[in-house]
Protein backbone atom coordinates (compact mmCIF):
# COMPACT_ATOMS: atom_id res chain seq x y z
CA UNK A 1 0.00 0.00 0.00
CA UNK A 2 3.04 2.25 0.78
CA UNK A 3 4.10 2.76 -2.50
CA UNK A 4 7.23 5.16 -3.67
CA UNK A 5 5.14 8.36 -4.84
CA UNK A 6 3.35 8.25 -1.20
CA UNK A 7 6.73 8.52 0.33
CA UNK A 8 8.26 11.02 -2.13
CA UNK A 9 5.38 13.34 -1.55
CA UNK A 10 4.79 13.08 2.10
CA UNK A 11 6.87 15.67 4.15
CA UNK A 12 10.00 14.45 5.70
CA UNK A 13 12.48 15.57 8.86
CA UNK A 14 15.99 14.34 9.07
CA UNK A 15 17.70 14.52 12.25
CA UNK A 16 20.69 12.87 12.07
CA UNK A 17 23.07 14.30 9.24
CA UNK A 18 26.64 15.25 8.19
CA UNK A 19 27.27 18.10 6.02
CA UNK A 20 30.58 16.98 5.18
CA UNK A 21 29.18 13.86 4.58
CA UNK A 22 26.66 14.74 2.30
CA UNK A 23 28.44 17.06 -0.71
CA UNK A 24 27.78 16.65 -4.07
CA UNK A 25 31.05 14.76 -5.76
CA UNK A 26 30.83 17.54 -8.72
CA UNK A 27 31.35 20.59 -6.10
CA UNK A 28 33.72 18.40 -4.64
CA UNK A 29 35.86 17.82 -7.42
CA UNK A 30 35.62 21.49 -8.28
CA UNK A 31 37.03 22.84 -5.31
CA UNK A 32 39.69 19.96 -5.16
CA UNK A 33 40.50 21.18 -8.28
CA UNK A 34 40.59 25.00 -7.23
CA UNK A 35 42.72 24.31 -3.97
CA UNK A 36 44.50 21.86 -5.15
CA UNK A 37 43.53 18.65 -2.99
CA UNK A 38 44.63 15.16 -3.83
CA UNK A 39 41.41 12.59 -4.57
CA UNK A 40 41.89 9.37 -5.45
CA UNK A 41 39.90 10.19 -8.93
CA UNK A 42 38.51 13.58 -10.18
CA UNK A 43 36.01 11.80 -12.24
CA UNK A 44 32.55 11.04 -10.16
CA UNK A 45 32.57 7.41 -11.50
CA UNK A 46 36.11 7.24 -10.11
CA UNK A 47 34.97 8.76 -6.71
CA UNK A 48 31.87 6.07 -6.49
CA UNK A 49 34.33 3.70 -6.97
CA UNK A 50 37.22 4.19 -4.83
CA UNK A 51 35.70 6.40 -2.29
CA UNK A 52 32.11 6.45 -2.36
CA UNK A 53 30.76 3.26 -2.21
CA UNK A 54 27.53 0.99 -1.86
CA UNK A 55 29.47 -1.29 0.88
CA UNK A 56 32.07 -0.88 2.74
CA UNK A 57 34.30 -3.63 4.69
CA UNK A 58 34.59 -1.49 7.82
CA UNK A 59 34.00 1.32 9.87
CA UNK A 60 37.64 2.59 8.96
CA UNK A 61 36.55 2.01 5.05
CA UNK A 62 33.43 4.13 5.64
CA UNK A 63 35.51 7.63 7.29
CA UNK A 64 37.81 7.40 4.70
CA UNK A 65 36.27 10.08 2.33
CA UNK A 66 35.56 12.27 5.10
CA UNK A 67 39.59 13.20 5.03
CA UNK A 68 38.66 14.60 1.76
CA UNK A 69 35.06 16.03 2.03
CA UNK A 70 36.57 17.97 5.71
CA UNK A 71 39.68 19.21 3.26
CA UNK A 72 36.86 20.90 0.48
CA UNK A 73 35.54 22.76 3.52
CA UNK A 74 38.14 25.16 4.54
CA UNK A 75 36.67 28.57 3.13
CA UNK A 76 33.65 30.48 3.83
CA UNK A 77 32.61 30.12 -0.04
CA UNK A 78 33.11 26.75 0.00
CA UNK A 79 31.31 26.41 3.19
CA UNK A 80 28.18 28.33 2.00
CA UNK A 81 28.07 26.57 -1.58
CA UNK A 82 28.11 22.78 -0.23
CA UNK A 83 25.36 23.92 3.03
CA UNK A 84 23.24 25.38 0.30
CA UNK A 85 23.44 22.50 -2.09
CA UNK A 86 23.03 20.26 0.56
CA UNK A 87 19.19 22.65 1.81
CA UNK A 88 18.38 21.72 -2.30
CA UNK A 89 19.18 18.05 -2.55
CA UNK A 90 16.94 17.94 0.84
CA UNK A 91 14.47 19.62 -0.43
CA UNK A 92 14.19 17.96 -3.93
CA UNK A 93 12.66 14.51 -2.47
CA UNK A 94 10.39 16.03 -0.24
CA UNK A 95 12.27 17.05 3.03
CA UNK A 96 10.60 19.65 4.77
CA UNK A 97 13.05 20.07 8.52
CA UNK A 98 16.38 19.41 8.43
CA UNK A 99 19.14 19.44 11.22
CA UNK A 100 22.60 19.75 9.81
CA UNK A 101 25.28 18.42 12.30
CA UNK A 102 29.23 18.91 11.64
CA UNK A 103 32.51 20.01 13.92
CA UNK A 104 33.41 23.21 13.24
CA UNK A 105 36.64 22.99 14.99
CA UNK A 106 37.59 20.77 11.92
CA UNK A 107 37.44 24.06 9.87
CA UNK A 108 38.42 26.69 11.87
CA UNK A 109 42.01 27.97 11.10
CA UNK A 110 43.58 31.58 10.25
CA UNK A 111 41.20 31.82 7.89
CA UNK A 112 38.14 31.56 9.52
CA UNK A 113 37.16 31.66 12.94
CA UNK A 114 34.29 29.73 14.82
CA UNK A 115 31.81 33.05 14.10
CA UNK A 116 32.91 32.79 10.30
CA UNK A 117 31.85 28.87 10.31
CA UNK A 118 28.47 29.22 11.78
CA UNK A 119 27.71 31.93 9.99
CA UNK A 120 29.03 30.82 6.66
CA UNK A 121 26.90 27.35 6.76
CA UNK A 122 23.61 29.77 7.94
CA UNK A 123 23.59 32.12 5.18
CA UNK A 124 23.68 29.09 2.47
CA UNK A 125 21.09 27.31 4.31
CA UNK A 126 19.44 30.42 4.67
CA UNK A 127 19.21 31.34 1.66
CA UNK A 128 18.00 28.09 0.00
CA UNK A 129 15.30 27.98 2.56
CA UNK A 130 13.96 31.51 1.62
CA UNK A 131 14.11 30.59 -1.87
CA UNK A 132 11.77 27.51 -1.35
CA UNK A 133 9.60 28.89 1.24
CA UNK A 134 9.05 32.08 -1.52
CA UNK A 135 7.54 29.24 -3.86
CA UNK A 136 3.66 30.73 -4.38
CA UNK A 137 2.24 26.91 -2.49
CA UNK A 138 4.23 27.39 0.15
CA UNK A 139 3.62 31.33 0.58
CA UNK A 140 0.48 30.82 0.90
CA UNK A 141 0.07 27.99 3.51
CA UNK A 142 -0.84 25.30 0.86
CA UNK A 143 2.35 23.27 1.60
CA UNK A 144 4.47 23.81 4.53
CA UNK A 145 7.31 25.54 4.58
CA UNK A 146 11.12 24.27 5.12
CA UNK A 147 12.65 24.84 8.48
CA UNK A 148 15.69 24.18 9.21
CA UNK A 149 18.48 23.66 12.29
CA UNK A 150 22.28 23.23 12.82
CA UNK A 151 23.91 20.98 15.26
CA UNK A 152 27.41 21.67 16.41
CA UNK A 153 29.54 17.93 17.15
CA UNK A 154 32.15 18.01 19.53
CA UNK A 155 34.61 15.07 19.11
CA UNK A 156 35.61 12.68 22.34
CA UNK A 157 38.75 12.37 20.76
CA UNK A 158 41.04 13.74 18.41
CA UNK A 159 44.02 13.99 16.95
CA UNK A 160 45.68 16.78 14.68
CA UNK A 161 42.93 16.77 12.29
CA UNK A 162 42.78 20.35 11.44
CA UNK A 163 44.39 23.53 12.34
CA UNK A 164 42.60 24.24 15.59
CA UNK A 165 42.90 21.04 17.09
CA UNK A 166 46.89 20.99 16.45
CA UNK A 167 47.04 24.33 18.07
CA UNK A 168 44.95 23.33 20.35
CA UNK A 169 47.04 20.35 21.19
CA UNK A 170 49.80 21.79 21.32
CA UNK A 171 48.82 24.65 23.76
CA UNK A 172 48.40 21.79 26.42
CA UNK A 173 51.20 19.61 26.51
CA UNK A 174 51.18 18.67 30.32
CA UNK A 175 47.39 18.17 30.44
CA UNK A 176 46.09 14.23 30.06
CA UNK A 177 44.45 13.46 26.32
CA UNK A 178 40.89 13.14 27.82
CA UNK A 179 41.26 16.70 29.75
CA UNK A 180 41.97 18.39 26.68
CA UNK A 181 39.57 16.68 24.71
CA UNK A 182 36.87 18.00 26.79
CA UNK A 183 38.09 21.37 26.95
CA UNK A 184 38.10 21.57 23.47
CA UNK A 185 34.09 20.58 24.01
CA UNK A 186 33.43 22.83 26.51
CA UNK A 187 35.16 25.75 24.00
CA UNK A 188 32.70 24.80 21.44
CA UNK A 189 29.90 25.30 22.99
CA UNK A 190 30.60 28.42 25.02
CA UNK A 191 31.50 30.32 21.60
CA UNK A 192 28.10 28.59 20.29
CA UNK A 193 26.21 30.14 22.70
CA UNK A 194 27.85 33.13 22.27
CA UNK A 195 27.18 33.34 18.68
CA UNK A 196 23.49 32.01 18.71
CA UNK A 197 22.56 35.19 21.23
CA UNK A 198 24.29 37.71 19.48
CA UNK A 199 23.31 36.81 16.24
CA UNK A 200 20.34 35.13 16.35
CA UNK A 201 21.40 31.88 14.07
CA UNK A 202 19.21 28.83 14.36
CA UNK A 203 22.33 26.59 16.05
CA UNK A 204 19.58 24.79 18.05
CA UNK A 205 21.71 21.53 19.46
CA UNK A 206 24.68 20.05 20.15
CA UNK A 207 26.27 16.33 19.79
CA UNK A 208 29.11 14.40 20.81
CA UNK A 209 30.20 12.18 17.72
CA UNK A 210 33.69 9.90 17.84
CA UNK A 211 34.80 6.26 18.53
CA UNK A 212 32.87 5.08 22.05
CA UNK A 213 34.67 2.59 23.14
CA UNK A 214 37.91 4.37 25.11
CA UNK A 215 36.79 8.02 25.12
CA UNK A 216 33.37 8.02 27.72
CA UNK A 217 30.90 10.83 27.68
CA UNK A 218 31.50 11.83 31.49
CA UNK A 219 34.54 13.20 29.81
CA UNK A 220 32.46 15.76 28.80
CA UNK A 221 30.05 16.28 31.61
CA UNK A 222 31.20 19.63 32.03
CA UNK A 223 30.44 21.30 28.38
CA UNK A 224 27.88 19.47 28.59
CA UNK A 225 26.15 20.56 31.70
CA UNK A 226 27.37 24.25 30.29
CA UNK A 227 24.63 22.96 27.37
CA UNK A 228 22.25 22.44 29.59
CA UNK A 229 21.87 25.68 31.47
CA UNK A 230 21.99 27.90 28.31
CA UNK A 231 18.86 25.46 26.51
CA UNK A 232 21.03 24.38 23.84
CA UNK A 233 19.59 21.05 22.73
CA UNK A 234 21.60 17.90 23.33
CA UNK A 235 21.57 14.83 21.38
CA UNK A 236 24.72 12.19 21.32
CA UNK A 237 26.03 9.65 19.10
CA UNK A 238 25.58 6.36 21.33
CA UNK A 239 25.13 2.47 21.28
CA UNK A 240 26.59 3.34 17.53
CA UNK A 241 29.65 0.54 18.05
CA UNK A 242 29.58 0.64 21.90
CA UNK A 243 26.45 -0.82 23.99
CA UNK A 244 24.00 0.26 25.79
CA UNK A 245 25.91 1.33 29.08
CA UNK A 246 27.05 3.97 26.34
CA UNK A 247 23.66 5.51 25.92
CA UNK A 248 22.85 5.32 29.53
CA UNK A 249 25.87 7.48 29.81
CA UNK A 250 24.93 10.19 26.70
CA UNK A 251 21.18 10.62 28.70
CA UNK A 252 22.06 10.88 32.62
CA UNK A 253 25.76 12.46 32.26
CA UNK A 254 24.93 14.35 29.34
CA UNK A 255 21.46 15.06 29.52
CA UNK A 256 20.58 13.63 25.85
CA UNK A 257 17.16 14.28 24.67
CA UNK A 258 17.55 12.37 21.35
CA UNK A 259 20.42 9.59 20.76
CA UNK A 260 22.49 8.72 17.55
CA UNK A 261 22.20 5.41 16.29
CA UNK A 262 21.54 3.76 19.25
CA UNK A 263 21.71 0.60 17.48
CA UNK A 264 23.60 -1.77 20.64
CA UNK A 265 20.84 -0.54 23.44
CA UNK A 266 19.61 -4.43 23.32
CA UNK A 267 22.73 -6.60 23.18
CA UNK A 268 23.71 -7.88 26.09
CA UNK A 269 27.02 -8.83 25.02
CA UNK A 270 28.50 -5.34 24.29
CA UNK A 271 27.52 -4.65 28.19
CA UNK A 272 31.32 -5.03 30.10
CA UNK A 273 30.94 -3.13 33.13
CA UNK A 274 31.21 -6.15 36.33
CA UNK A 275 29.13 -4.27 38.25
CA UNK A 276 25.85 -5.00 35.78
CA UNK A 277 25.12 -8.47 36.86
CA UNK A 278 21.72 -8.74 35.32
CA UNK A 279 22.34 -7.47 31.98
CA UNK A 280 18.84 -8.76 30.73
CA UNK A 281 17.68 -6.56 33.27
CA UNK A 282 19.77 -3.50 32.98
CA UNK A 283 18.71 -3.37 29.09
CA UNK A 284 14.93 -3.70 29.88
CA UNK A 285 15.32 -0.80 32.37
CA UNK A 286 17.10 1.53 30.36
CA UNK A 287 14.97 0.50 27.10
CA UNK A 288 12.17 1.02 29.35
CA UNK A 289 12.98 4.71 30.49
CA UNK A 290 14.04 5.83 26.65
CA UNK A 291 10.25 4.62 25.70
CA UNK A 292 8.40 6.24 28.86
CA UNK A 293 10.40 9.99 28.59
CA UNK A 294 10.34 9.96 24.48
CA UNK A 295 13.83 10.10 23.93
CA UNK A 296 14.15 9.62 20.30
CA UNK A 297 16.39 7.47 18.41
CA UNK A 298 17.38 8.76 14.96
CA UNK A 299 17.91 5.40 13.04
CA UNK A 300 20.10 5.22 10.14
CA UNK A 301 19.59 1.89 8.46
CA UNK A 302 22.23 2.11 5.53
CA UNK A 303 25.36 3.73 7.40
CA UNK A 304 24.75 1.37 10.20
CA UNK A 305 24.54 -1.81 7.52
CA UNK A 306 27.94 -0.11 5.89
CA UNK A 307 29.86 0.32 9.03
CA UNK A 308 28.72 -2.99 10.89
CA UNK A 309 28.85 -5.61 7.78
CA UNK A 310 28.20 -8.82 10.10
CA UNK A 311 24.98 -6.73 10.12
CA UNK A 312 24.18 -8.88 7.15
CA UNK A 313 20.58 -8.23 5.52
CA UNK A 314 18.48 -5.22 6.92
CA UNK A 315 16.08 -7.21 8.38
CA UNK A 316 18.46 -7.94 11.09
CA UNK A 317 19.07 -4.66 12.09
CA UNK A 318 18.03 -4.04 15.95
CA UNK A 319 15.58 -1.67 14.39
CA UNK A 320 13.24 -4.76 14.59
CA UNK A 321 13.55 -4.29 18.63
CA UNK A 322 13.05 -0.80 19.02
CA UNK A 323 9.80 -1.03 17.17
CA UNK A 324 8.72 -3.85 19.65
CA UNK A 325 9.84 -1.89 22.55
CA UNK A 326 7.83 1.07 20.86
CA UNK A 327 10.55 3.90 21.18
CA UNK A 328 10.71 6.51 19.28
CA UNK A 329 12.57 6.66 16.36
CA UNK A 330 12.78 8.62 13.24
CA UNK A 331 14.71 7.16 9.89
CA UNK A 332 17.82 9.70 8.82
CA UNK A 333 20.60 9.45 6.52
CA UNK A 334 23.83 9.52 8.33
CA UNK A 335 25.64 10.68 5.31
CA UNK A 336 23.53 11.59 1.73
CA UNK A 337 27.21 10.87 0.24
CA UNK A 338 29.17 8.25 2.11
CA UNK A 339 26.13 6.37 2.45
CA UNK A 340 24.39 6.82 -1.12
CA UNK A 341 20.94 7.36 0.45
CA UNK A 342 18.23 9.46 0.93
CA UNK A 343 15.28 9.89 3.63
CA UNK A 344 13.13 8.91 0.49
CA UNK A 345 15.05 5.46 0.69
CA UNK A 346 15.99 5.17 4.17
CA UNK A 347 11.80 4.91 4.32
CA UNK A 348 11.52 2.58 1.34
CA UNK A 349 14.09 0.19 2.88
CA UNK A 350 12.58 0.06 6.33
CA UNK A 351 8.92 -0.23 4.76
CA UNK A 352 10.39 -2.83 2.76
CA UNK A 353 12.39 -4.81 5.72
CA UNK A 354 10.09 -4.47 8.15
CA UNK A 355 6.63 -4.30 6.94
CA UNK A 356 5.39 -0.73 8.55
CA UNK A 357 1.86 0.07 8.15
CA UNK A 358 1.13 3.31 6.96
CA UNK A 359 -0.22 4.20 10.50
CA UNK A 360 3.17 3.11 11.77
CA UNK A 361 4.77 5.25 8.79
CA UNK A 362 2.76 8.43 10.22
CA UNK A 363 3.98 7.98 13.60
CA UNK A 364 7.62 7.54 12.79
CA UNK A 365 7.56 10.73 10.04
CA UNK A 366 5.95 13.03 12.42
CA UNK A 367 8.37 12.23 15.42
CA UNK A 368 10.94 13.64 13.46
CA UNK A 369 8.72 16.81 13.68
CA UNK A 370 7.77 16.60 17.23
CA UNK A 371 11.19 15.57 18.62
CA UNK A 372 13.29 17.97 16.47
CA UNK A 373 15.09 21.37 17.86
CA UNK A 374 12.87 23.59 16.68
CA UNK A 375 14.22 27.39 16.85
CA UNK A 376 10.84 29.50 17.32
CA UNK A 377 9.03 28.95 20.41
CA UNK A 378 7.05 26.61 21.66
CA UNK A 379 3.47 27.59 20.28
CA UNK A 380 5.30 28.43 16.32
CA UNK A 381 6.65 24.86 17.11
CA UNK A 382 3.49 23.31 17.68
CA UNK A 383 1.40 25.31 14.67
CA UNK A 384 4.27 24.23 12.12
CA UNK A 385 3.56 20.62 13.38
CA UNK A 386 0.02 20.66 12.45
CA UNK A 387 0.97 22.41 9.04
CA UNK A 388 2.84 19.26 8.57
CA UNK A 389 0.23 16.90 9.52
CA UNK A 390 -2.59 18.02 7.89
CA UNK A 391 -0.19 18.08 4.50
CA UNK A 392 0.09 14.91 5.62
CA UNK A 393 -3.29 13.49 5.72
CA UNK A 394 -3.73 15.24 2.64
CA UNK A 395 -1.50 13.33 1.06
CA UNK A 396 -2.88 9.80 2.55
CA UNK A 397 -6.22 11.17 0.74
CA UNK A 398 -4.49 11.54 -2.46
CA UNK A 399 -2.41 8.42 -2.62
CA UNK A 400 -6.03 6.38 -1.30
CA UNK A 401 -4.21 5.92 2.15
CA UNK A 402 -6.61 7.47 4.77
Amino acid sequence: MITKEFIRDIPKSDLHVHLDGSLRIPTLIEIARREKIELPSFSEEGLNELVFKPHYDSLEEYLTGFAYTVQALQTPEDLERVAYEFVQDNQAEGVRYVEVRFAPQLHMSDRMDLETVLVSVNRGMERAAAEFNSRPEVADGREPRFHYGIITCALRSFGEMSDYYRTFLRAHPFSNPKRIFGLASYELFQGVVEVRDRLGLPLVGCDLAGAEYGFPADDHWKAFQFAQKKFLHKTVHAGEAYGAESIFQAITDLYAERIGHGYYLFDEDKITSPEITDKARYIRNLSGYIADKRITIEVCLTSNLQTNPSIGKLSNHRFAKMREARLSTTFCTDNRLVSKTTVSREIGLAVEAFGITPKELKNHTIYGFKRCFFSGNYTEKRNYVRSVIDYYERMEREHGLA
